[in-house]
């Protein structure tokens, strides 16, 4: 097959050299995070049920989750969630094949309630939440063709990427995986909810960072302030690990306006949400976890979306796996790589309308040495694109 590839070089400035750049993560247990980590888990389990009693992933797209906050009262030593989260599942599957229903809400149900109890431990899935399944049936126009024998696009879209990460975006993202992850063997107080800023001026990295406290970890205003010394100086030697540069750390700046402490962020979950905090699938990170202003972005909402023909999904995924390969195939001599793939509906979904690759190069670099080696990176990748499914079954490709 004769894919339309196109490589051209860029004269331009790389990301990491500019004088400023803004980069953001939402944790996992920032609401619109909730929300697409919902939707994904429900796509998963339908996935899972489709295959084990039909042979194949049928139509879906479970990709409308909205997250209503709820209502409650932290204090210090515990309080209590008095209103519960709100979470509305909707979006399209088939829920019928030659007659026999599939019980789509309730595996839809369940999926949530399984994705929200082994993240969020502090969270009572009996009290703190109610979960609504709404999803309908699918489009028929759209039915006919997500055909997955024949793996044809069911939308009209593209998906971006580029290669490699810099300081800034390794920090931010880097910065919460460890506050979700190893520190919270060290500081239990820290809740789920998180969001990273790394904003880079020069050589000087500034990351903001919003962290909830569990309120019944924390016996007063005191021991707040103690534990968030003991946070700042554990992320500042985790920013050591990953970055040389000047790196700022400031944590929960509303705590204390001057002199005077205005408030304290705290939960009882250790996540916002419970608080009045809504979130929607796809406002948050994109596929490769981060939020990028600085760099080329796709606005589509990947979590949810049915993971054999939809490329917006699959092609924000493999639009980041080409750049990454290219980066590690052509060593020093590429500063960076930007990748976007857009398909037509109904098109063999290996067979984009185009795949465009820019590269800035080195100084004195000749691209016409790398060009037919990308050119060949990013055939194979389109070529074994189905191998993708799999791995966003398998939770073993993350989209946000």
């Amino acid at each position: 097959m004769a894919r339309n590839i196109s490589v051209e070089a860029l004269n331009q400035i790389p990301t990491n050299k500019r004088s400023v750049e803004l980069v953001e993560r939402k944790g996992i247990g920032h609401p619109d995070s909730v929300s697409d980590g919902i939707a994904e888990a429900v796509s998963r389990d339908l996935s899972k049920y489709y295959i084990k009693h039909f042979g194949k992933i049928l139509h879906h797209n479970t990709d409308q989750v909205e997250l209503v906050g709820g209502q409650s009262a932290p204090k210090f030593g515990g309080g209590a969630v008095l209103d519960p989260v709100y979470i509305l599942l909707s979006g399209r599957a088939t829920t019928t094949v030659d007659g026999e229903r599939i019980p789509v809400k309730a595996v839809a149900v369940k999926a949530a309630k399984n994705y929200l109890a082994s993240n969020f431990k502090h969270l009572d899935m009996d009290g703190d939440v109610m979960i609504d399944s709404r999803i309908g049936h699918g489009s028929v126009d759209l039915r006919e063709v997500y055909d997955t024998s024949k793996h044809r696009a069911n939308d009209t879209s593209f998906g971006v990427g580029f290669a490699p990460f810099t300081d800034t975006e390794l920090l931010v993202k880097g910065t919460e995986n460890f506050i979700n992850g190893d520190l919270k063997k060290k500081l239990p107080a820290i809740g789920y909810d998180v969001k990273v800023m790394g904003y880079r001026q020069n050589e000087t990295i500034n990351l903001t960072v919003a962290a909830a406290y569990v309120d019944k970890f924390v016996k007063d205003s005191s021991e707040y302030f103690s534990i968030k010394e003991e946070f700042q100086k554990l992320i500042e030697d985790n920013a050591s690990k990953i970055s040389d540069e000047d790196v700022k750390i400031f944590i929960n700046t509303a705590d204390k306006d001057g002199d005077k402490i205005t408030s304290h962020y705290l939960t009882v979950t250790g996540l916002s949400m419970e608080n009045g905090d809504d979130g929607s699938v796809g406002r948050g990170n994109r596929v490769n976890g981060i939020i990028t202003p600085y760099r080329p972005m796709s606005m589509e909402a990947a979590a949810g979306k049915n993971p054999v023909t939809h490329v917006g999904k699959l092609y924000n995924v493999l639009s980041n796996k080409i750049a990454a390969q290219v980066v590690k195939e052509e060593g020093g001599d590429i500063l960076e790589v930007l990748v976007r793939i857009v398909s037509q509906i109904g098109r063999s979904i290996d067979n984009p309308h185009v795949a465009s690759i820019q590269v800035i190069y080195a100084d004195n670099v000749d691209p016409s040495k790398h060009k037919k080696n990308i050119e060949a990176i990013a055939d194979k990748e389109l070529e074994h694109i189905f191998d993708l499914t799999n791995g966003f079954v398998e939770n073993k490709i993350p989209v946000f």
